[in-house]
């Protein structure tokens, strides 16, 4: 498919897991992208696996940095010319445990990533092109943010804020924009491990599908969302969880 041939996309937390995935099968379709991230030298790594400079940039920095923000937008704009679709794919989870037993600092930080960061990238990415010209945007939040999960309840309160932001900004800023996220179950990323590793066969037995999720999944996602192919879709969120909410199984 080449559905987003002449289409620039930026994608935040991209060095890898699910947001390396996303601008993969952005760029296999068509599209060129910038990619964000923390480590500058993953990100160099990433942009070699994305075939180069032809096909992707990078920028370095903190996600909740509004300095960061601007600059790789300003980037973005400089070599290509226009961010037709944005992923807000960065998230962190430093802190488990019960709610009231965490550190006031930490849970302010937690939501400064997960949803202040992304309404900081949108607003950065509309001023520069989507206001006028329109977009997609597809905001990564988690099975977490629609149940309860134990020991990450912070996490998913905060991911639970997006997926509302989501709704909130597809109401206020379409029809141009399109505002739409994905709820991933667990997924076998870096970020996910702690959940997973040592246990993987115990908890994929709770899943209809009979397995946990892969970056590719989501990023399968990341792209119809993306694409003209839903384009009458805005201010949903999807759950990409191999069926663990039919299962009735946790998280």
């Amino acid at each position: 498919m080449n559905r987003f041939n002449g289409r620039i996309a930026l994608v935040t937390g991209a060095s890898r897991g699910i947001g390396l995935a996303s601008a993969a099968r952005l760029v296999a379709e068509g599209a060129k992208v910038c990619l964000t991230a923390r480590g500058e030298e993953a990100l160099e790594q990433a942009v070699k696996e994305l075939g180069g400079p032809e096909h992707a940039i990078a920028v370095a920095g903190r996600a909740d940095d509004p300095e960061h923000q601007s600059e790789a937008v300003a980037r973005t704009m400089a070599a290509f010319g226009r961010i037709d679709v944005l992923v807000n794919n960065t998230g962190i989870n430093p802190v488990f445990g019960p709610v009231l037993d965490l550190e006031p600092g930490a849970v302010r930080k937690v939501f400064d990533v997960n949803v202040n960061a992304p309404l900081g990238w949108l607003r950065e990415v509309r001023q520069a092109w989507q206001g006028e010209h329109g977009g997609a945007v597809v905001n990564i939040s988690a099975l977490a943010g629609l149940r309860p999960a134990h020991g990450i309840g912070v996490y998913g309160a905060s991911k639970a804020a997006l997926i509302h932001l989501t709704e909130q900004l597809a109401q206020e800023i379409g029809p141009r924009i399109r505002v739409n996220s994905v709820a991933p179950a667990v997924v076998k990323t870096r970020f996910a491990a702690k959940l997973y590793e040592g246990r993987e066969t115990e908890l994929a037995a709770g899943y209809a599908l009979g397995r946990l999720g892969t970056p590719e999944d989501i990023a399968a996602t990341v792209a119809f969302l993306a694409s003209d192919d839903a384009s009458w879709i805005t201010g949903q969120t999807i759950a990409v969880d191999g069926g663990i909410i039919l299962a009735g199984g946790g998280i």
